[in-house]
């Protein structure tokens, strides 16, 4: 087991155990972003390659390590090489996966996803859905029963991963996604009991968690993770739902993913403020708080935790450092790589060639090759 690791001077707090409600402690602060590989088969089951680039991050000290966000209906796939979680055909990889990560002993959680409006038409062979009928990218309005086979879908797949081995799951509410769908007041609009008001719009997500506590056991954590603004988010409607999410008494973890989170926010109502800080500084009794954006030097991770976070959530410098916590355990003065780096570095890093060929269209991310010069 690789935890827990020393702490260098300086930064203890980062490596300081934290506990949760329900489930095991973390070892450490560091977590893995959930992030979008496109590694695993066409069926949704696990890859080696998808194995491999998760336990390496275990291995290398991160005290809670995600999985991509996998997909638990078959029509919810969002991007090629997904995860998936929607059958018992996936269970397999997902208890190798969950085992392998545990016994580094970094906690394992799967996301739970499901694209909505944004999975593509030739990739789940039918047209996407969404909560109304959506124009710009050709979805369908779900009907009322099928918006209940989708908490339905999402409680099966909790189900299915306490199964698996995992510690936890994260619902994934961020980023435009169907539950962010459903929190929109720009696309919602359903005139059933899950659109129109903000609990209407919100009834999806906490269906979801009241029935993943009630048919999950008190040792299986739940994390939520929610965007503040994009995609027809606002933040005082986030704020909203994020005390309601600590009323609950379910929720463990609120992953607050917010692109960047040293910026102000975007509405001039907030400005003044960090969005770090806003919610930094809500009341949440014993859930925990993560976020996510930017984070890349390890004074970055240390300002968060100062700021009054719980946890930081590493994503792009945990492409370029599989051994995030460990490299900074064993050096204070660790300095982590910058972008670009060649593909060569982010193959010795776990990605493979899929992998490196999605990261391409970051741009800027993946060193380009000099043209070969031709000789006249």
């Amino acid at each position: 087991m690789n935890h827990p690791l020393p702490a260098p001077s300086g930064y203890e707090v980062l490596y300081a155990p934290l506990s949760f409600a329900h489930g095991p402690s973390m070892p450490n602060r560091f977590m893995l972003a959930p992030l979008t590989n496109q590694q695993s088969h066409h069926d949704g089951t696990l890859s080696d390659d998808e194995h491999h680039w998760l336990t390496m991050r275990a291995h290398g000290g991160f005290g809670l390590t995600m999985t991509c966000a996998a997909h638990v209906q078959a029509v919810g796939q969002g991007f090629p090489g997904q995860l998936g979680i929607f059958g018992d055909q996936h269970l397999e990889g997902h208890i190798r996966l969950a085992a392998d990560i545990s016994a580094t002993g970094s906690l394992a959680y799967a996301q739970l996803h499901h694209a909505g409006n944004r999975s593509p038409a030739d990739l789940i062979g039918t047209a996407p859905v969404c909560p109304s009928d959506d124009p710009a990218t050709g979805a369908r309005a779900l009907s009322t029963a099928e918006v209940e086979q989708v908490v339905e879908d999402f409680v099966t797949a909790a189900v299915r991963c306490e199964r698996a081995g995992y510690h936890g799951v994260e619902l994934h509410g961020a980023h435009g996604y169907l539950i962010c769908q459903f929190l929109s007041s720009e696309l919602n609009q359903r005139t059933d009991h899950y659109g129109g008001s903000l609990e209407n719009r919100s009834r999806l997500l906490f269906e979801i968690i009241e029935q993943i506590r009630a048919r999950c056991s008190d040792d299986f954590a739940l994390a939520v993770r929610l965007s503040p603004e994009r995609f027809g988010m606002k933040i005082d409607e986030i704020t909203e739902i994020y005390g309601r999410l600590v009323d609950t008494g379910d929720v463990d973890l609120i992953d607050m993913s917010l692109w960047d989170v040293f910026k102000e926010p975007n509405e001039e109502a907030h400005h003044g403020t960090t969005l770090t800080e806003i919610f930094a500084a809500l009341p949440r009794g014993d859930v925990r708080l993560a976020v996510a954006g930017k984070i890349h030097d390890p004074a970055d991770a240390l300002k968060m935790i100062e700021a009054g976070v719980d946890v930081v959530a590493l994503g792009r410098v945990a492409i370029l450092h599989h051994d995030y916590p460990h490299l900074l355990s064993a050096d204070p003065g660790f300095t982590p790589r910058r972008i670009p780096v060649s593909a060569e570095v982010l193959r010795t890093e776990g990605l493979s060639d899929a992998f490196v060929t999605y990261m391409n269209n970051w741009p800027g991310f993946v060193a380009q090759p000099e043209p070969s010069e031709t000789t006249h």
